[in-house]
């Protein structure tokens, strides 16, 4: 692990770090469903998961900034009101349990979260199943679980996907919906994380060095989602969730290996 006030600067964290924004850019940019999950993975290859969450929290927020003004008109209200309410008790009980929470149990189950819903839902699309309609239940128990995964290790993607990706909403829509949703979260969690103290001068240093790749992320989104197609654009969604829930499987087998 890199340990140093002039992180930015070594060019191990930087090989890892710069891919990461820019997959989190794309992610927040609209492009690519949750693939922005594994930008803290890949950080915490280089320094620990906590200092990981911590630098990337204010350069979330930049994104969300870019993508909340490129999206501001698309947006399915009806989701955030069935889901931030639930998203923010989820973020409190992060916030209550941090100390305690094991990070490898948190990647186990949004990993397996990811892996069965793209399943699932590759198989509603094959049958060509109606596009589902809104849920009390399903969002208070998604939303919950958004909160909570985001707040523990930004990992809030497919808990979010989960609800609104059977609702088939158009892919612009459904962008603006995340960017928003995220957005508001985000903003949520500066409190606690500033409570919890992981907003040193340290940290922050090294998320402004990363901004300008964060930028640059985001607007790429933003123009790969109103190029592609929309059959095109879910099933990337898709398989990134295989992708991350896969790796984030692989991340917390620390965790099943203690048990056995």
């Amino acid at each position: 692990m890199i340990d140093s006030t002039a992180l930015y600067l070594e060019p191990q964290f930087l090989a890892v770090a710069i891919p990461a924004v820019i997959l989190t850019g794309l992610s927040k940019g609209g492009f690519g469903g949750g693939i922005g999950m594994l930008a803290t993975p890949l950080i915490a290859l280089t320094v620990s998961p906590v200092k990981a969450a911590a630098i990337m929290l204010p350069v979330l927020i930049m994104m969300d900034m870019v993508g909340l003004y490129n999206y501001r008109h698309s947006c399915n209200w009806s989701v955030i009101r069935h889901m931030l309410p639930a998203a923010l008790v989820g973020i409190g009980i992060g916030w209550l349990t941090a100390h305690w929470v094991s990070e490898d149990w948190v990647r186990i189950m949004v990993g397996l979260v990811a892996i069965s819903f793209a399943v699932i839902q590759f198989r509603r699309d094959l049958l060509k199943h109606a596009p589902a309609n809104h849920s009390l239940i399903g969002g208070a128990f998604w939303g919950t679980l958004a909160g909570f995964t985001s707040f523990i290790s930004h990992a809030g993607g497919p808990p979010f996907q989960a609800y609104a990706l059977p609702l088939k909403m158009d892919k612009i829509i459904f962008a603006g919906t995340s960017v928003i949703f995220f957005t508001m979260v985000n903003a949520a969690k500066v409190l606690p994380y500033f409570m919890l103290g992981q907003f040193t001068s340290d940290n922050l240093h090294i998320s402004l060095a990363l901004v300008p790749v964060a930028v640059i992320g985001v607007l790429i989104g933003v123009w790969a989602v109103k190029k592609v197609s929309q059959k095109f654009f879910y099933n990337v969604t898709y398989v990134a969730m295989l992708v991350i829930g896969t790796k984030l499987l692989w991340d917390g087998r620390e965790a099943i290996q203690n048990l056995l």
